[in-house]
């Protein structure tokens, strides 16, 4: 005799919680432009990374139409598997010494006035890849004396040798993301560590470096989740704060816990200020390296 299902369990099924719909404020404009294709076109030549492309940043067009990328170092597959994140993850086969000269040609070629560097983790690497950062930024440097760079380092899993190589080379600031806050860091970054991460900003900071770092929220979070770790993150040096929407890159990655509306964005902007960051740019596209420019120095075009 076949059984079939009773009707509270069909209702069950049918009345299971649909993902939330995005909303209007987080709609972007396709990538165009005559700009957005030179930047294209250049990345393309140079057979260069950036993380606008593996990260699917959805300020992809906005940057590049005004001719700013922010570069990928090290290869684009990543030995992390953090839960939010669009990078592949597995074992990396690149390890490209002539790299730091084409990152050079290409930020030359560009005319841009301020740059951003950001690479995947390195881990199977002694030195974290920080010769490759320290190079990179030296090449710039050299070619291009009067752009000035930010460098988006990885968790260097508590190398702090590697570290100081890492930003040693003449970056003006120095950015390492804690991306959640602390209850769920071992859901969104399963192989990090939050106290190491503060530590690794601390030690930036004690280095002589402007200091930054940015999160995301829509996870989960409470507002009093996001306070303590503005208060964590003033305690150990940072400088400069972003706040964006998480944004799921796939079926496969975490799910939006909630899309967060612009006035709770624009209060996170008030009250970190009032804490003591130079700025906090907070909103829901804002990525890491968005307005990267106004970060270098303090209280410059706030």
């Amino acid at each position: 005799m076949i059984e079939l299902p009773i009707v509270q369990d069909i209702q069950d099924i049918q009345e299971k919680p649909k993902r939330a719909k995005k909303p209007d404020w987080l709609r972007v404009k396709l990538p165009n432009g005559e700009n957005f294709r030179k930047v294209s076109a250049i990345v393309n030549e140079k057979k260069l990374h950036t993380i606008c492309q593996s990260g699917h940043c959805p300020n992809m067009g906005e940057c590049w139409g005004e001719g700013t990328a922010t570069f990928m170092i090290l290869g684009n597959t990543c030995t992390r598997s953090c839960s939010f994140c669009a990078v592949k993850t597995g074992r990396p086969t690149e390890y490209d010494e002539d790299e730091p000269f084409r990152v050079a040609e290409a930020i030359d070629l560009m005319g841009v006035k301020h740059a951003v560097l950001t690479s995947v983790n390195r881990d199977e690497l002694k030195d974290r890849g920080a010769s490759v950062w320290h190079a990179t930024v030296r090449e710039i440097k050299l070619r291009t004396p009067d752009v000035t760079i930010e460098t988006l380092i990885p968790d260097v899993r508590a190398n702090w040798i590697a570290l100081d190589l890492m930003i040693s080379a003449g970056q003006e600031v120095v950015s390492h993301n804690m991306e959640t806050v602390k209850r769920l860091y071992r859901k969104v970054r399963p192989q990090g560590k939050y106290i190491r991460s503060l530590e690794e900003i601390r030690r930036i900071k004690d280095f002589g470096k402007r200091t930054k770092s940015g999160i995301m929220v829509g996870l989960g979070e409470t507002k009093e989740e996001i306070f303590e770790i503005m208060d964590d993150l003033l305690e150990n040096g940072c400088d400069v704060l972003t706040i964006g929407q998480y944004l799921q890159p796939t079926k496969m990655h975490l799910d939006v816990a909630d899309y967060i509306h612009p006035d709770v964005f624009r209060e996170y902007e008030e009250v970190g200020l009032a804490k003591g960051f130079d700025f906090v740019e907070s909103g829901p596209l804002v990525r890491s390296s968005y307005h990267a420019e106004r970060h270098v120095y303090p209280n410059q075009n706030r």
